[in-house]
Parts: C-alpha cells; structure tokens; sequence
C-alpha cells in the first residue's frame, strides 16, 4: 500500500487548527513541522522531558498530512480550510510516500546506547555489542527511560560509579522511575533491595515488563501504595530523576527517605537550575554537583550519619 501527503505552509496562528481539520476531513496523521528546517532560519522548540514547549508551531508552519494513496487531497485540503475559516485554499503540493517496512524502519532508529564505562541499553531486536558488560534489553515505550536522555545517562553513570558500594547490599529507593532503567542497573551492580515509585500506572506496568525480562527483582509502587507500604521505611540511596519543579517540591519527603549516612542523587535539573534544587534540600542533606552532560546536571549529597555531613 502506499500513500499521499499534503504539504501546506501555514502561519503559527492557524497551524493547530488545520491540523485538527485535517484529521476531521480524513487524513490518517498530521505532523506540523519548521518550514525553514534545515536553513539559518531554522528555530528550534523544545522543553524539559515531558513538558511542552511554550509554543505549539513555528512562525512559518509547515503541516504534512497523511492520506491515503486513493484519496481527495484536494476535498480534504477544502474541507479543512473551510472548517477553520481560511480566506482561500492554501497553496499546497501533494508527496508520494513509497510503501516500507515500517517496523523495521522503526527499529532501525533505536541502536545499543553505551553508557558509563560498562553499561548497554540493548532493543531487544539487537545483539549486545559487550556480552560481558552490564546488559539492559530495553525496548522504546511509553514510559520516560531508555537511557538515551543525558539526565538517565547522569544517574546511570552515578550509580556504575558507586557499584563497589552497591554491591555491599544497599537498599535503593528510584522515585520516578519511568521503565525502571535506574532501578534495574541498582540491582544489577548487587544492590540487595530496590523499590521503584511512579505517579504513572504506565511506567509502573511498563517496568514490570522491563525487570521480568531482565531478570531483575524490583518491586514498583504508585505513590499511595508506596505510602501504605512502607510508610517510613528509609533508604542508603535514593535517586530521583525527575523535573526541577517537582523535585524542589518534594524535598522534605525524600530527604526523609535517606537513610542516615545515605545518599541522594537528584538529575532533571539544568545547570541553571542546581542552585534553586541545592536550596530546597539544604535544611536536610547539602547537594552539590556530581557532573554535567549537555546543559543537565546531576546533584548528589550525603545525609549525615552523625553531626557532621559527607558529600556524595
């Protein structure tokens, strides 16, 4: 099967709107892109992870709908710029898009990630590069996680960094765990106990797969559920890796779930940023910066184990 796609270049203001009429008039997706992509023109729009950019399309909007090969291009470019009020039918050009295989195409734009010194994030339609390394088969998802993000790769790094520790038998606590990428490497490099905590029943359900299948024992909990579980229950470390409102938000309560002489490592953080989060945490544990990668930190502190404070 193959298809057709209608190319039209609209202003920001009606971007969105012929987008929805598209769709209402027929066409199978909608993609709005940059129509000086590829130029000095070209404005990038992006936000923090899961957070949308303040702006929905570019001053010169380009809107690519999907249609089916057989299909009216022309009907359903009328109809959807007589839905929106247009003053006229944009100017428009039609595109051929050839019949693929798209699932393999998919697959094509997911390659083993190498993070750390030892660890690699391997789709399950690829062979591990380093059979003898720290091995995670994690395929692409809902759930925020495949390693791919510098603020995953920080606490991954983190956590490879402390294996020695680890290894003793810690307990960790990975608040926000998304796949459960943290808490699968925690329990790789020997942590004995790791809990991981989501406010996603998605991510929930998606790191239970994830740990299933690298055999990982991991339990996951919602956040109430967490709460009634293990009320009190505190941890030598804790990892949240998160947003930098949220985590200035949640300060008290996951200071609280540090254990004496444990630690805390924080990421969702840009640079810009790592003041405000160290604030927020300095009544209870002094972060400092562990290390940077594109913009985005990782904080990380010690609570005290006595009257005097340690610093991851």
């Amino acid at each position: 099967m193959s298809w057709t796609e209608i190319v039209v270049e609209v202003a920001r203001s009606h971007a969105e709107a012929l987008s929805d009429a598209l769709m209402e008039a027929g066409a199978l997706s909608v993609a709005v892109e940059d129509a000086d992509l590829g130029t000095e023109a070209e404005v990038p729009l992006f936000g923090e992870p899961g957070m949308e950019p303040d702006q929905a399309a570019w001053e010169r909007s380009r809107v690519v709908a999907l249609t089916e090969a057989d299909a009216d291009q022309a009907a359903i470019i009328a109809q959807a710029s007589a839905a929106i009020k247009l003053a006229s039918i944009p100017a428009y050009t039609l595109r051929a898009v050839a019949d693929q295989d798209w699932v393999r195409l998919t697959q094509s734009q997911f390659e083993p990630i190498h993070i750390g010194k030892n660890i690699w994030v391997v789709p399950s339609w690829h062979t591990a590069p380093d059979p003898n390394g720290l091995i995670l088969e994690l395929d692409p998802g809902l759930a925020f996680g495949t390693g791919s993000h510098p603020t995953t790769k920080l606490c991954m790094e983190w956590l490879e960094a402390h294996a020695q520790q680890l290894s003793q038998g810690l307990s960790v606590l990975d608040y926000g765990c998304g796949s459960g990428i943290l808490a699968m490497v925690a329990k790789k490099l020997g942590a004995a106990s790791v809990i991981g905590v989501d406010i996603d029943p998605q991510a929930i359900e998606s790191a239970h797969a994830n740990s299933a299948r690298n055999d990982c024992a991991v339990d996951y909990f919602l956040p109430d559920a967490f709460s009634t579980v293990a009320p009190t229950q505190t941890f030598d470390i804790v990892v949240a890796n998160i947003l930098s409102g949220p985590l200035a938000l949640m300060a008290p309560m996951l200071a609280a779930r540090v254990g004496a002489g444990g630690a805390l490592v924080l990421s969702g953080v840009l640079a810009r940023q790592a003041d405000e989060v160290a604030a927020a945490y300095a009544p209870f544990i002094d972060l400092t910066v562990w290390a940077e990668q594109d913009g985005w930190v990782a904080l990380s502190g010690r609570r005290a184990a006595s009257a005097a404070s340690a610093t991851a």
